[in-house]
């Protein structure tokens, strides 16, 4: 597959979204859990996995498009091969 700039951009903003939406997921979980809320252990696990695996995908997304966005910025180079 060829990648472009616009794919570039595509990745890093779904990448930040994935950042800043699954830290305040995150957040928002250990307030609960510090208000005392009673759940199962269950939920807590899950939704930490759930907040780990997010955030991972996050920080592959960011690099690909990072490396999209530095290949494709060359004068020499219009798309680049992942």
């Amino acid at each position: 597959m060829k990648f472009q700039r616009k794919h570039a951009v595509l990745f890093l903003a779904i990448a930040a979204w994935n950042v800043f939406s699954y830290a305040n997921f995150g957040k928002n979980l250990v307030e609960a859990h510090q208000r005392g809320e009673e759940r199962p252990t269950g939920y807590w696990v899950a939704h930490i996995v759930l907040i780990v695996v997010n955030l991972g995908i996050a920080g592959v997304l960011g690099r690909l498009g990072v490396k999209a966005w530095r290949a494709t910025g060359q004068a020499s180079v219009d798309k680049v091969s992942a």
